[in-house]
């Protein structure tokens, strides 16, 4: 069996990154994300440290470039990595602007040490397409590799190895299917050796028509009551598909959805946005319909940006003044920091607001405390300032981009040769459980296991 050491993801769904041997003096590391919520906070050596050796490491393999995948990829060139960065072509185009944000959050604003990274990062990037394979090459062999879709977000993939012996696959994060814009994940024809996350391993969706129904109650209500809708989400992914399901309902809608405005208050969400726009090709056949008579489901004329921190703070008064109904999309997805804390620190204590989560909201995150404790009418410390909520808070589990234990379980089954092997990471402790024992029972013979950190 291959051997594989995981240095995230282990103990949670934050931090993926694992280091596979391609024999006993070289590896390829599949992702370096950046720890959040209590995961960081358990951390003895901090949630940034790269605390493992890259002597025998020959390249850096990336699924997709969320920030629990990708954060400490700047911490990872600090400590001397300086081999490829392999990416599909939408991946290493999105990645930078990843990074540059990350870097201005949570590092440093200068420019040039910013610059300075990215420049770096930009010369280690390796872009590939879909489903071709190319080599890893070593001083010894090579390692063919290659990215197959996932349907998380843009760019998103699974990875495939083969190596002399086994064919090893990395699930990355799987969409689900009917996801607004992007396909479905097709399962590998086979897989010897399966590393498999399980954010949903103890969960299914809500079907599409349902999720976008629940949507549009929750809008309803908004212009019902001219409050604002706040929706914390991820800049990349989340936010263009709520996007797309919301030119839906107003397209759909009664003359009065037309004076919905729908905010995006994110230079990075905004920015995505504009790529996923140049990136059609790899849109589903839904959405290419659309476009092609002559709608614009992610620039629709209700959409509004807000770029600058001043357009920010007017905007975040303008509605805790105003009377006007709208829908707020901000990062971060968690509530973890970003501008959707001030949205909510202004907002949460008037009962016109809502509060709708679409994404999983991890443990210890602000966002896992309004969704616990909003219902009941308690509170949540932001910015160590205790707020009351008085919100309406709603989860829509259907808009995760994540796929749940159903389709998990649908891309084992779905293969024509079946793994002997399958590690369960990213994921709760009883999400893992509960897709390990669904798994075991399809696969008898194969050792379906829970690896610890």
């Amino acid at each position: 069996m291959a051997k594989i050491i995981h240095h995230g993801a282990v103990n949670g769904v934050t931090g993926s990154c694992h280091q596979l041997f391609v024999d006993k003096d070289h590896s390829v590391l599949i992702d370096c994300g950046m720890f959040q919520g209590a995961e960081a906070a358990n951390l003895e050596q901090g949630s940034l440290a790269i605390n493992f050796s890259l002597s025998n490491i020959v390249g850096l393999v990336v699924t997709h470039c969320h920030i629990d995948h990708v954060g400490r990829i700047p911490y990872l060139l600090a400590a001397g990595f300086n081999k490829p960065i392999y990416a599909t072509e939408a991946t290493a185009q999105l990645l930078p602007l990843v990074i540059e944000d990350a870097i201005k959050v949570g590092i440093s604003r200068d420019s040039d040490l910013i610059d300075k990274v990215i420049g770096r990062l930009r010369s280690l990037l390796r872009p590939f397409p879909y489903d071709g394979w190319f080599t890893i090459p070593t001083e010894e062999t090579e390692i063919k590799c290659r990215f197959r879709m996932a349907g998380h977000i843009l760019g998103s993939a699974y990875v495939e190895f083969q190596l002399p012996d086994e064919r090893v696959t990395f699930s990355g994060d799987l969409g689900a299917p009917y996801s607004p814009l992007l396909a479905a994940p097709k399962s590998p024809y086979r897989s010897d050796c399966l590393v498999i996350e399980s954010t949903y391993g103890d969960k299914n969706h809500q079907g599409r028509k349902e999720r976008r129904l629940e949507l549009k109650r929750v809008l309803e209500r908004c212009l019902s009551n001219a409050g604002t809708v706040l929706i914390p989400a991820f800049s990349i992914g989340r936010t263009q598909e709520l996007l797309y399901e919301i030119e839906e309902i107003i397209y759909k809608g009664s003359a009065d959805w037309k004076n919905l405005d729908v905010i995006v208050d994110s230079p990075l969400a905004a920015e995505f946005t504009k790529h996923y726009r140049s990136l059609k090709t790899l849109w589903d056949k839904e959405a290419s319909r659309k476009v092609s008579q002559g709608r614009h489901p992610l620039a629709f004329e209700q959409l509004i940006t807000i770029d600058s921190h001043d357009d920010h703070q007017r905007l975040v008064n303008h509605l805790r003044q105003s009377g006007r109904p709208a829908i707020v999309i901000a990062a971060s997805g968690m509530c973890a920091g970003g501008r959707i804390v001030n949205y909510l620190k202004a907002l949460l204590g008037d009962p016109k607001t809502d509060v709708l989560f679409v994404g999983y909201q991890a443990q210890g995150t602000a966002g896992r405390d309004i969704q616990k404790y909003g219902p009941r009418g308690g509170y949540v410390y932001l910015d160590d300032e205790k707020i009351n909520i008085r919100a309406g808070v709603y989860t829509i589990s259907g808009y995760s981009a994540h796929a749940d234990q159903k389709d998990l379980i649908n891309f084992v089954k779905r293969m024509r040769f079946m793994p002997k092997e399958i590690r369960i990471v990213h994921g709760d402790a009883e999400a893992k459980q509960a897709l390990r024992m669904k798994l075991q029972a399809l696969v008898l013979e194969s050792k379906v296991w829970v690896p610890k950190g």
